[in-house]
C-alpha cells in the first residue's frame, strides 16, 4: 500500500496528465482543420499582392523609393538601407508551373520570382500521402517567396522595374533526367534569358541569367538573389510540449563562424552585411529550408535586413560583371527548397548541413546520426537502426557502467549495517556522517561511483534527441505495429509506460540509501519519467526503454560477478 502522500501526488500527476492531453487533442483537432484548409487546395494567387515589393533600389535614392525589394550593387560603406514598398495585385496567368518527381513550383513572369513551393514527397499528415507540404507561398496566410535578378547600371531589374518574362508554356514536367525551364525577354533590345535547371530527385535549381549585348557599349550588371519572407510560424507545427524548439528563422556562414542565426530580433534592432568568397544564406524551419547559394569562386555580398513592408529579406549580391558589345554574359546561383538532408546539403556548400542544428551537443550528434544512417541502409528501418545505435552506445560504455554497477553492488551489500548506523545515530548528523564514511572506506563502497552508470547516457540522450527532433529522415519513418511515426508521440503510450517500468525495475535493483524522504521521492522518479515521456517523441523512448532493458541485463551480470568474487575469497 503507498503512503497517502504518495497517492496524493500521483493522483495529482494523473490529473494533470489527463488535462493536458484533453488541451493536445482539441489543439490537434483545431491545427488539423486549419492545416486541412490550408494545404489541401491549389493556390489562388489572383488578387495576392506581388512580391516585387520587397527588391532593393539605388542606395543613393531618398527613403521613399519606389521598391525596396530590389538591392542596389554594393557601395564601400556597406550600408543597408531600407525603402518604401508598393503593391501590386498578380494575374494569373502571370504563373507557370513545373513539376518534377521532388517539387513543384510556381514561377511569376514577373521578375521570375519563385511564389509557390510544394514537396510532393513530404506529406503534411501521413494518413493523408496525397497533400504534399507546402514551403513557399505568396498568399494571404503568408509571405514566403524567393527572388532574383540583374541590378546595375544596366541591370534588368533596376530603378525597382522588373521586367515581364514570356514562356513557351504555362506548365512544365520533369520526364527525364533534367529539365530547363527557359523564360525570356527583351530589355532595352538586349536579349535575357532567366533558366531554371531542374533535375530528378534533387531539391536544388540552378538559376541562371545570360544577356546578349546589343549595346556599343559594355553592359554591367551583377546578380542579386534573395528570400522574402514574413515573421509568421509555420502553418504546419511539428514540435513538442515542454521541449526545446527547432530554430525558426534565418542562417548563413561567416568566416568567423561556420553557422551563424540571424534572428528575427536581432535583425529589428540592425540590419546585417558582411563580404566573402562562396557562402551561403538561407531560412530555416523545423525539418525544411529554402537556400541561396552563389558561386563559389566569387566574392558575394550577404545581407539581412528588415524592409518597411514589415518582412524579413535574406539576400546576396555578386560581384557586378562587364560584357562587351556583342557579347554574352552569365550569372548563375543555385537555389534549394526541401528537406534538411544533411548528407545532400554538405555536398551542396561548405557547412550548410550545420542548417540541421544539433545544438552545443553537435559534436555528439552528428556521429551519431552518421552511425543512425549507416545502420538504417543495413535494416531498412529507422526503429531497428535506433536500437542498433543503443546497443553500440552501451558496448562503447560497458566498462565504465560496470565499474559504476560494481560500486552500486557494495552499496548494495553494505546497506542493512547502513540502515542500522541511521537508526542508532538519527538524532546526532556529526556522528551519523563519521560512522557511515567509516564504512564506506571499510568495505570498499562509493555512493558517488553508483551515480555515474545514470549520468554518462545523458548527454547522448540530449544529443539523440536533437537527432530525431532535426532529422528530416525520421519524419513520417514506421517502426513496426502501432508506432508509424518516430518522430511523433506513441499514440497509444506503450512505449512511455514500457519504459517507466523499466525504470522502475532499475530502481528496484539500486540500493535505497539516505533519509526516508529522498528514498520517497527517488520512488516517485520512474512515475515521473513515465509523464513527462508520454509527450515525447517515440524513436526517443524506443532508446531510453532499450537503453534500460540493456543496464538491467548489465547490472544483473555485474551484480552476480561480485558476488561469485566476493564467495571465492572467502
Amino acid at each position: 500500500m503507498l503512503p497517502a502522500e504518495i497517492q496524493r501526488i500521483v493522483l495529482l500527476i494523473g490529473l494533470a496528465a489527463t488535462g493536458y492531453l484533453l488541451i493536445l487533442a482539441w489543439n490537434e483537432d483545431a491545427q488539423e482543420a486549419r492545416t486541412t484548409d490550408y494545404y489541401s487546395v491549389e493556390p489562388e494567387i489572383a488578387g495576392i499582392e506581388s512580391a516585387r515589393n520587397a527588391i532593393p533600389t539605388e542606395r543613393s535614392q531618398p527613403t521613399d523609393a519606389v521598391n525596396d525589394d530590389i538591392p542596389a550593387m554594393p557601395l564601400p560603406s556597406n550600408d543597408v538601407q531600407p525603402q518604401s514598398a508598393t503593391t501590386e495585385p498578380y494575374s494569373a496567368d502571370r504563373l507557370i508551373t513545373v513539376t518534377t518527381p521532388s517539387i513543384k513550383m510556381w514561377i511569376d513572369l514577373e521578375g521570375g520570382d519563385v511564389v509557390r513551393v510544394l514537396l510532393p514527397k513530404f506529406p503534411v499528415q501521413i494518413d493523408d500521402p496525397d497533400i504534399p507540404f507546402v514551403l513557399l507561398d505568396q498568399g494571404q496566410q503568408r509571405i514566403y517567396v524567393a527572388q532574383s535578378g540583374l541590378i546595375g547600371a544596366d541591370g534588368t531589374d533596376s530603378n525597382g522595374e522588373r521586367p515581364l518574362f514570356s514562356s513557351e508554356r504555362t506548365s512544365y514536367e520533369l520526364d527525364q533526367d533534367e529539365l530547363e525551364v527557359v523564360l525570356r525577354a527583351d530589355v532595352a533590345g538586349n536579349p535575357v534569358e532567366k533558366i531554371f535547371r531542374f533535375r530528378a530527385d534533387d531539391y536544388l535549381v540552378d538559376v541562371e541569367y545570360r544577356v546578349v549585348n546589343n549595346k556599343t557599349s559594355p553592359f554591367e550588371a551583377g546578380m542579386f538573389a534573395q528570400i522574402k519572407r514574413d515573421r509568421l510560424p509555420p502553418t504546419l507545427q511539428e514540435s513538442f510540449f515542454l521541449a526545446p524548439q527547432p530554430f525558426y528563422g534565418g542562417a548563413t556562414t561567416t568566416v568567423e563562424n561556420r553557422y551563424e542565426k540571424l534572428e528575427f530580433g536581432d535583425i529589428d534592432e540592425q540590419s546585417v552585411g558582411f563580404t566573402q568568397q562562396g557562402g551561403w544564406i538561407a531560412f530555416l524551419q523545423h525539418y525544411f529550408l529554402s537556400a541561396w547559394v552563389p558561386p563559389v569562386n566569387e566574392q558575394n555580398r550577404f545581407e539581412a535586413s528588415r524592409s518597411r513592408d514589415g518582412n524579413y529579406l535574406y539576400r546576396t549580391i555578386g560581384q557586378a560583371k562587364q560584357i562587351a558589345p556583342g557579347g554574352q554574359g552569365v550569372w548563375q546561383a543555385g537555389f534549394y527548397a526541401g528537406p534538411k538532408d544533411q548528407i545532400r546539403l554538405e555536398q551542396i556548400a561548405p557547412y550548410l548541413n550545420m542548417t540541421v542544428d544539433y545544438g552545443f551537443l553537435w559534436w555528439i550528434a552528428e556521429p551519431l546520426f552518421k552511425f543512425l544512417n549507416y545502420f538504417h541502409t543495413v535494416t531498412g528501418n529507422w526503429g531497428m537502426a535506433i536500437i542498433l545505435l543503443t546497443l553500440l552506445v552501451k558496448g562503447a560504455l560497458y566498462w565504465v557502467s560496470a565499474k559504476g554497477y560494481r560500486s552500486m553492488a557494495n552499496m548494495r551489500r553494505v546497506a542493512p549495517a547502513m540502515k542500522r548506523i541511521q537508526e542508532r545515530y538519527a538524532n546526532d548528523r556529526e556522528k551519523l556522517s563519521r560512522e557511515m564514511m567509516a564504512l564506506y572506506k571499510k568495505e570498499g563502497a562509493n555512493p558517488l561511483g553508483s551515480c555515474l552508470p545514470m549520468l554518462l547516457p545523458m548527454p547522448i540522450f540530449l544529443a539523440l534527441y536533437w537527432v530525431l527532433l532535426e532529422s528530416v529522415e525520421l519524419r513520417q519513418a514506421p517502426f513496426l505495429f502501432w508506432i508509424n511515426d518516430l518522430s511523433a508521440m506513441d499514440p497509444y503510450f506503450i512505449l512511455p509506460l514500457l519504459m517507466g517500468a523499466s525504470t522502475y525495475l532499475m530502481q528496484a535493483l539500486n540500493p535505497q540509501v539516505g533519509d526516508p524522504m529522498q528514498v520517497k521521492i527517488m520512488k516517485m522518479m520512474p512515475i515521473m519519467f513515465t509523464v513527462l515521456f508520454l509527450f515525447f517523441p517515440a524513436g526517443l523512448v524506443l532508446y531510453w526503454l532499450v537503453n534500460n532493458l540493456l543496464s538491467i541485463a548489465q547490472q544483473t551480470f555485474v551484480y552476480r560477478q561480485v558476488e561469485k568474487e566476493r564467495a571465492t575469497s572467502k
